[in-house]
């Protein structure tokens, strides 16, 4: 797979002007009716009409490459033929479209599948709970269970982590102001807390969550759990490194506190395995699972270890958690990904595709680090000029939103992420193929040159008004 600089710039010819009134009413009406929840369509203003696989075509006649996917939701693409027909299958059987909580043979499918693809040694003994529709929910959950099963109250996370945006997510269910979370240093090769980077950082950030946990007068009262994610996505698309997510393993399992992975966005071959806490073989006592387990429908479920289970279930578990369109298109999703082998097509195309940036990135200055695992891919854009004071050059968040604008207009979807939103992300379903990954990254390279042009020309300083009318009467 090669990569020519400078790609198309074009994706379709203007559209009709019934349709761009179409589309710039649609976008008016929502800016006015949703000021202030625009996630996404106030950075990516398009109103999608129709959609299949890797691409969306757009009420204003434009197609657009989605390496969005949803936020990692459609890990088949919009309208994968094996989702619609498992939909279409419940809806022509007249079963009941929801039913929370009740035995039904749709939901009897997709737990079968679900355990069929865990790590061994998680679904040997492990039982799953559904929970409400959102990743948040089932980090609610799960971080719920664990405090009813050791009788503790504080909780261990990561800095740059993003487990959800309810409080139940942030915090612990219920009564999330008596949680206290504790946050620890994450493994960040290209930032690291400790100025080492590599395997050292690594062994720093682990010195120091064993030397917490371990001073009895300065540092952290036993908690009921650690959560983490495999691979932090909207924290910058940060993998943790397969030896301290072992060192986690054995200090929590010396420790006695459950371990909960957080594979929202990591979870059903994303990152080049089906589960990414697979790449390091750790089995943890929780895993929360979402986005692409609904198969583009939202679902979400904690598997874990059955001796956890403590009586009573410790959190509401919601009334949105039969969704039986969800579990069908969800059981499709899960086989058709576990029986075409995407998982590790995903980790083989990523890596080409990390190769072919990390060498963009080579004559690109603005380009920090390149870095991901599988289909899980971000570019960290800095500002060279800027200084800073370590190996690493200052974040540019500003020549990330240009990036993500000249992406667009050249038909590419892409997303920031990172503590300071300078970090490209790359979430393409897995059904991409190695023409579509040449076209992707071909658009990326040619909005990144656009932008990197931009910022230049902003940068050189324009002659001064005196030194104009000077010119002026020279010339006359």
């Amino acid at each position: 797979m090669t990569v020519t600089p400078g790609g198309p710039t074009a994706v379709t010819e203007p559209a009709p002007v019934a349709a761009t009134v179409t589309h710039e009413g649609t976008l008016r009406r929502q800016t006015s009716r949703e000021p202030s929840a625009r996630t996404y369509a106030g950075s990516l203003p398009v109103v999608p009409v129709r959609a299949r696989g890797l691409t969306i075509e757009g009420a204003d006649g434009r197609r657009y490459l989605d390496c969005l996917s949803g936020a990692g939701t459609l890990a088949l693409g919009h309208n994968h033929p094996v989702v619609l027909e498992a939909i279409r299958s419940v809806l022509d059987s007249g079963a009941p479209l929801h039913a929370p909580g009740l035995a039904t043979p749709v939901q009897d499918a997709f737990t079968a599948e679900l355990l069929t693809t865990l790590p061994p040694r998680l679904a040997e003994n492990a039982s799953v709970r559904f929970c409400g529709p959102t990743g948040a929910d089932a980090v609610g959950a799960a971080v719920g269970l664990v405090r009813t099963a050791t009788g503790r109250g504080g909780l261990l996370a990561f800095t740059g982590a993003h487990h959800g945006m309810t409080p139940s997510a942030l915090g612990g269910p219920g009564r999330a102001q008596d949680v206290q979370v504790t946050r620890l240093p994450f493994p960040y090769d290209y930032r690291c807390p400790f100025g080492a980077g590599g395997e050292r950082g690594a062994e720093l950030a682990a010195r120091w969550t064993e030397s917490l946990l371990d001073d009895l007068r300065d540092g952290v009262p036993a908690p009921a759990g650690m959560i983490l994610e495999p691979v932090q996505g909207e924290g910058g698309v940060i993998p943790a490194p397969d030896t301290w997510l072992r060192r986690m393993r054995e200090i929590t399992t010396d420790r006695a506190i459950p371990l909960i992975a957080d594979e929202g966005q990591t979870g059903v071959g994303r990152t080049g395995t089906f589960w990414a806490v697979e790449h390091s073989g750790i089995t943890p006592d929780v895993m929360v699972l979402s986005q692409a387990i609904g198969g583009s429908l939202p679902l979400a479920v904690i598997v874990y270890r059955a001796d956890l289970e403590r009586g009573e279930p410790a959190a509401r578990p919601g009334s949105f958690r039969g969704n039986q369109l969800a579990m069908a298109a969800g059981t499709a999703t899960l086989a058709y990904v576990r029986e075409n082998g995407l998982a590790a097509r995903a980790g083989l195309l990523g890596a080409q595709m990390l190769r072919q940036l990390r060498g963009l990135a080579a004559g690109h200055h603005r380009v920090g680090d390149v870095r991901g695992r599988g289909l899980m891919i971000g570019v960290e854009l800095v500002d060279p000029e800027s200084g800073g004071d370590g190996p690493a050059a200052p974040p540019d968040p500003a020549l990330a939103e240009v990036v993500r604008r000249e992406c667009l207009s050249r038909g590419l979807i892409v997303e920031l992420a990172g503590q300071h939103t300078a970090v490209v992300r790359l979430l393409p379903p897995l059904t991409l193929t190695d023409e579509q990954a040449v076209a992707v990254l071909d658009r990326f390279c040619d909005a990144l040159a656009a932008a990197e042009r931009s910022v230049v020309r902003r940068s050189v300083p324009r002659p001064s008004a005196p030194r104009r009318s000077l010119l002026r009467r020279s010339a006359g």
